[in-house]
């Protein structure tokens, strides 16, 4: 196993060995620590190579995180005020989750929210008419939300925390 003489600012000489080193002990010690220029290439490449797959996951992140964020287009409802809706006007409640599942009381419509245009014929004709979207916990009620936007529809809105926060609020299922 190769050892490194490791002189860092005035601590003195340290005898390590260069697989005990961990990659944040390693930062530390690239441009002082590696008499061997090979050694230090390597770390420098390791540092960059590092850095690039940071950025690389970091970009992944955040177009990951504005997938699941509500569009603008969109508005949220908690259960409780969905409840209240429900109990003073008739409404367009549509369940998009996939597979199926247990609906809400008092919901009009299955449809898969990857099947939006599928069904279309079966959605209110007044393209302005409120239409309220519910999945299991919200996601696909988003989706199903950018596919009605495309179909032309203006009013959406969908159930914050979908079928589980419903539950979870203990309203009723059919």
């Amino acid at each position: 196993m190769a050892m490194l003489n490791m002189k860092h600012r005035g601590l003195g000489d340290e005898k390590m060995s260069s697989s005990s080193i961990a990659f944040s002990n390693r930062l530390k010690w690239v441009g002082v620590c590696c008499p061997d220029p090979l050694e230090e290439k390597h770390l420098i490449t390791e540092v960059f190579d590092m850095k690039k797959q940071f950025f690389v996951l970091l970009f992944i992140f955040i177009l990951n995180g504005c997938a699941f964020q509500k569009p603008d287009y969109l508005k949220v409802i908690s259960p409780a005020e969905l409840n209240q809706v429900m109990q003073q006007q008739d409404i367009f409640l549509v369940d998009v989750h996939s597979p199926e599942q247990k609906h809400i009381k008092g919901t009009d419509l299955f449809i898969p929210y990857n099947e939006i245009e599928k069904y279309k014929d079966k959605l209110p004709k007044d393209k302005n008419m409120a239409i309220y979207l519910y999945c299991e916990g919200g996601p696909m009620g988003n989706a199903a939300a950018r596919s009605l936007r495309e179909l032309g529809y203006s009013n959406l809105t969908n159930l914050e925390g979908g079928a589980k926060a419903w539950r979870k609020a203990g309203l009723g299922f059919e």
